[in-house]
C-alpha cells in the first residue's frame, strides 16, 4: 500500500490565524511540544462539509490546553470558524479534522512559561471504510501490558499529546501481532478503553461501560449514551473487571474514527455483535450524516 506522508500534500492548513500552503505549515526542531509534549489536540469528523459537534471538541481543546497551563490565544467562535474555513479551502466534504496547540520554541526547559502557543488545523479525506455488514463481524482486540495511570499522576480529562505514548505502544504490538487494536486496564486492574475509543458492553440487554474517572470521556461516547438511552436501554457506567467479559453477549467501541465499532473478541472473550450493535451503528450514522445534509 503506497502512503502519502502527511508533510508533503495539496492543500492548505489553518497555522497561527491564516491559511498557509500544506507543506509550509512547519514548527522548529526546538519546539517545547515536540520535546515535553505540551500539547493538545481533537479530532473530529466532518460529514457532507459539516464538522460533527464542532463546537464541543473546540471548547475541550480550549479546556484541555488550560488543563496543561496555557490559554489557547483564540476564542471558541475563532477556532469554530477556524475549522470551518479550512474544511471549505480544501474543498472537502467527508473529512477527518485534526486542531492542534503547542508551546513554542522561545524556551527550552521544563518550565516554558514565555513560551508562544501555536495553533495548527488540518483536515483530509476519510470516507466510510467499512460497509454496515463487513462492521457487524467484529474486530479483534489483545490485552495491553499498559495500564491508564491514577489521576493524581496525570491530567486524564485532557486530551493530551503526551497520554497517548501508551496507546501507540499498544497499538502497534496489537498490530504486529494480527490484531485490530488493544484494550487497556487502568492503574486498578478495571477496564478502561480501548487504545483511541470507549468500549461499552452488553450483558442480559442491559448496556455497561467503564466510569471514565481516569481516562477521557469521548464525545462519541456521550452521543452514543444518549442515543441508548432514546431506543430505552439502559445504561450503567460503573467499574468492570476484565472477569466480567465473559457475562457480556455484545461488545462495541466509540470514537470519532470508530463511529460505532462491533468487537468479535478481547483476549480471551468471545463476542457476538448483535441488535444492540447494529441498531446504534444505525442511530449513529443516521444522526451524523443527518448534520451533513443540513
Amino acid at each position: 500500500m503506497s502512503i502519502i506522508p502527511f508533510d508533503d500534500r495539496d492543500g492548505t492548513i489553518w497555522m497561527d490565524g491564516k491559511l498557509v500552503p500544506w507543506r509550509d505549515a512547519k514548527l522548529h526542531v526546538l519546539s517545547h511540544g515536540l520535546h515535553y509534549a505540551s500539547a493538545v489536540f481533537e479530532g473530529e469528523r466532518a460529514y457532507g462539509g459539516r464538522i460533527f459537534k464542532l463546537t464541543e471538541h473546540s471548547q475541550r481543546l480550549i479546556d484541555s490546553g488550560r488543563m496543561l497551563g496555557f490559554e489557547i490565544p483564540y476564542s471558541l467562535q475563532e477556532i469554530d470558524e477556524a475549522c470551518r474555513l479550512v474544511l471549505a479551502d480544501n474543498k472537502m466534504k467527508d473529512a477527518y479534522v485534526r486542531p492542534i496547540a503547542w508551546r513554542g520554541s522561545e524556551m527550552m526547559g521544563v518550565a516554558a512559561q514565555a513560551t508562544k502557543i501555536r495553533v495548527a488545523i488540518a483536515v483530509w479525506e476519510w470516507p466510510s471504510y467499512f460497509s454496515p455488514e463487513a462492521k457487524m463481524k467484529g474486530i479483534r482486540l489483545q490485552m495491553s501490558e499498559w495500564r491508564r495511570p491514577d489521576p493524581k499522576t496525570i491530567p486524564c480529562k485532557a486530551k493530551a499529546a503526551g497520554l497517548y505514548m501508551i496507546c501507540t505502544l499498544s497499538k502497534h504490538k496489537a498490530e504486529d501481532e494480527g490484531f485490530h487494536d488493544s484494550m487497556m486496564l487502568d492503574y486498578r486492574g478495571q477496564i478502561a478503553e480501548a487504545t483511541g475509543a470507549n468500549v461499552f458492553f452488553i450483558i442480559d440487554g442491559k448496556i455497561h461501560t467503564p466510569k471514565p474517572d481516569c481516562f477521557l470521556d469521548g464525545i462519541t461516547r456521550r452521543t452514543v449514551i444518549d442515543l441508548a438511552r432514546k431506543r430505552g436501554f439502559e445504561v450503567i457506567e460503573r467499574a468492570i473487571m476484565p472477569e466480567e467479559m465473559g457475562s457480556a453477549q455484545e461488545c462495541f467501541l466509540t470514537g470519532t474514527a470508530a463511529e460505532v465499532t462491533p468487537v468479535g473478541e478481547i483476549g480471551a472473550y468471545r463476542f457476538t455483535p448483535a441488535q444492540v450493535c447494529k441498531t446504534l451503528m444505525e442511530d449513529y450514522s443516521a444522526l451524523v450524516n443527518a448534520v451533513g445534509k443540513g
